[in-house]
């Protein structure tokens, strides 16, 4: 078996001992004859599993008790429909638009009511994160509305904005678990798990209980109300139940690794090797102001069309896959998710180094 070093933005790299150990129980799940994938959603073992999960990621990350955690379907992009259905209670919120997801997010929610943008970094490709020191905060703003962490652009506010008092709700799809984070500083905070935790097909919420409520949206559907699910511990209609079981091993991973302070020096070790090689590379160059780097999503260009290609075939041919960058930018992005060790981050130093000295 060869496996590659895979930095795709996701669905992307999970612990290779967790698939090992899925692998392992695919057919027999502790023993019950049948596979996650065939078990009833409402069978002993299959509740257990969930209920590990969510008690695994609330003692990751220091979940409050007054916080629901929601394993959900429709990926964060649904989220963008729920939370203002459930949210906008004066038909008014603030965006900061820092990205492709921002301001699709924002795009989605101006169905429901007023979408006030308060920044953005539009103006530089979203090639940086806008002070939000002292922001135009809507008096009638029933949140403002961040994504974290900028998967195709390679930024990350390393400062949550002042929201002046207004609930922040805050997609953290793609640096979801590889830091510490303090929930107590956000109402809502959601994310995809296909980019740092699982497979395609779950998102998490975890959402302050006052504002789970009935009063949402006229016409809001019952499976897009966060009460719903609240109410019914995720288990209002069958989740999407392997895909929980696939989280909850990874949170067992992360918890055996010694949690996110040491996913945090992890990363930090990680991006600082690749970052650092950028900053002297005669060939490469990094496309993010430094002070706004993210950890997980590193773009980079050479600068032309040709050698970006070269360099993304070539690479693949030596086992480093999925290093295109998105479609709307181009150039390259390396994605060193939890999962992506540092040797894989090694190797791509190494290849970028040979490519540099054979094409320059």
């Amino acid at each position: 078996m060869k496996r590659v070093y895979n930095f795709s933005a996701g669905p992307a790299v999970l612990p290779e001992e967790v698939l090992r150990e899925a692998a392992d129980e695919m057919l027999d799940y502790k023993g019950c004859g049948m596979s996650v994938m065939e078990m009833s959603h409402r069978s002993k073992a299959f509740v257990e599993i969930i209920e590990t999960a969510e008690q695994d990621l609330r003692d990751l990350m220091g979940i409050p008790d007054n916080y629901k955690v929601l394993f959900l379907q429709g990926g964060a992009s649904q989220q963008f429909a729920m939370i203002p259905m459930n949210l906008m209670k004066n038909k008014v919120a603030d965006y900061i638009v820092t990205g492709q997801w921002a301001k699709k997010a924002a795009a989605e929610a101006s169905k429901y009511g007023k979408v006030n943008k308060i920044a953005s970094s539009e103006d530089k490709t979203f090639s940086y994160i806008p002070d939000c020191s002292d922001l135009p905060v809507d008096e009638d703003a029933d949140y403002v509305y961040i994504c974290e962490n900028n998967t195709i652009y390679g930024t990350k506010f390393k400062e949550l904005p002042n929201t002046k008092g207004k609930t922040l709700v805050a997609d953290v799809s793609s640096c979801f678990l590889s830091e510490p984070v303090d929930v107590t500083k956000y109402g809502l905070i959601y994310g995809g798990v296909q980019k740092n935790i699982g497979p395609a097909g779950v998102v998490i919420a975890i959402i302050r209980e006052d504002l789970i409520t009935e009063d949402v949206l006229p016409g809001t559907p019952t499976m897009l109300t966060y009460k719903t699910h609240a109410d019914a511990g995720s288990l209002y209609n069958t989740p999407p139940a392997y895909g929980i079981y696939i989280c909850g091993k990874v949170f067992k991973w992360l918890k055996k690794m010694g949690g996110l302070e040491v996913m945090k020096e992890r990363n930090e070790k990680k991006a600082k090797l690749l970052y650092d090689y950028l900053d002297q590379s005669k060939l490469f160059k990094g496309t993010v102001e430094k002070k706004d780097r993210s950890l997980m999503n590193v773009p980079f260009v050479t600068g032309s069309d040709e050698l970006d290609a070269k360099f993304v075939k070539e690479a693949k041919e030596a086992g480093l896959e999925n290093l295109k960058g998105h479609r709307t930018v181009g150039g390259m992005r390396a994605s060193i998710y939890n999962a992506m060790p540092y040797e894989g981050v090694e190797a791509l130093v190494a290849f970028m180094k040979k490519f540099e000295e054979e094409n320059l």
